[in-house]
């Protein structure tokens, strides 16, 4: 029989968070943020549920986008981090793609470049996250050249939050932004999920939702995923494939850094970071065994990792485990192993078979 991992995908609940940031966004249009394999549910998998109703998408490189109209959809698609080549031009516009534009290079490709059709782009602005975009000395020149090459139609503003999912929030950002665009009378791209839930008055025209579709929250330290309304999309599983008794004073895994300080019963997971599971996942990082809670024990290895089962008599070999999912939030394993569930979801290996549920499957 296979390894008993496995992720499940739910579709179901992949809508249901899609129409919840739907909700939020008002008048807006939200376009579905499908980066990175759709943050590792599966591209497919993400334009299968959200296809008959997402806004637009938001992703980062033409075969993604390539793959989305594959699949038949015609929505709006925005390249995050817009083009890298001059050769890239041509199949932004037959594609009918959104580019960002958010440096001199890529504003300078435009000008050289002869469109073989309309182009609607969005100008990035540096408002403070000081990775890509114009800075404020730049912006006005750069709007004027964007707006005198033939071809180029809608202009959208956009900039990207840095501090909307902590105690800082997106204020200074957000007075900088509307200085700088006052009077231009501009769409604008803003709000990433966690300016979403947040702070209504950064919405704009377009709100481009990501780990929130995924059943994530934004800023786990002040509002869980379940307390804004959200449904897990990724359940990750596997099952207890061992059972060690061992003594006050044993060790357990490579480098024994757990000690055991009395009679302990533990259960061997067939999940480790080969899977995608953190390797500096620490001794105490929840775990479900038989649908009760427990902790993992000791250094996560390639394709093990020990859990604590002596408070749990009757689990053993062949009962199934929950690493992350229904029942056991990622971002409460993602903030025990000091990481955030964007990057467990992401990590998730191609070795871990994938089965995909709900009633758009």
């Amino acid at each position: 029989m296979p390894r008993p991992i496995r992720a499940s995908i739910d579709l179901e609940a992949l809508r249901h968070n899609y129409l919840l940031a739907k909700k939020r966004a008002g008048h807006a249009r939200a376009f579905a943020v499908i980066k990175a394999n759709a943050y590792g549910h599966g591209l497919d998998q993400a334009l299968r549920a959200l296809g008959d109703i997402a806004d637009g998408f938001a992703l980062l490189d033409l075969a993604e986008a390539r793959a989305v109209r594959a699949a038949g959809l015609t929505q709006p698609i925005a390249l995050l981090e817009g083009f890298f080549e001059p050769t890239d031009l041509a199949e932004v516009v037959a594609l009918g793609l959104t580019p960002a534009i958010h440096s001199e290079t890529q504003l300078a490709m435009l000008e050289r470049a002869a469109l073989a059709g309309p182009l609607d782009v969005l100008l990035k602005i540096n408002s403070g996250m000081n990775r890509l975009g114009f800075r404020a000395d730049d912006f006005a020149t750069a709007l004027a050249r964007l707006r005198a090459v033939p071809g180029v139609r809608e202009i959208t503003l956009m900039t990207h939050f840095a501090r909307a999912d902590d105690e800082t929030g997106v204020g200074t950002q957000l007075a900088f932004f509307k200085r700088l665009t006052e009077g231009l009378e501009l769409p604008v791209s803003l709000a990433n999920s966690a300016a979403l839930l947040r702070f209504p008055e950064a919405v704009g025209h377009i709100v481009r939702p990501g780990i929130m579709l995924y059943g994530g929250s934004p800023m786990p330290g002040m509002l869980s995923a379940e307390a804004i309304g959200l449904r897990p999309v990724m359940t990750l599983t596997s099952e207890i494939i061992g059972v060690q008794e061992i003594d006050a004073g044993d060790r357990v895994g490579y480098g024994g850094t757990f000690e055991a300080t009395g009679p302990t019963r533990v259960g061997v997971v067939a999940c480790g970071y080969a899977d995608g599971y953190p390797r500096h996942a620490p001794t105490g990082t929840p775990i479900l065994a038989g649908g009760r809670r427990t902790r993992i024990l000791g250094r996560v290895s390639m394709d093990m990792l020990a859990c604590d089962l002596t408070h749990l008599p009757d689990v053993g070999i062949g009962t199934s485990v929950t690493l992350w999912g229904d029942g056991l939030s990622a971002d409460e394993v993602a903030t025990a192993a000091g990481t955030i569930s964007y990057e467990l979801f992401c990590a998730l290996a191609a070795r871990v078979p994938v089965t995909v549920r709900g009633a758009q499957a």
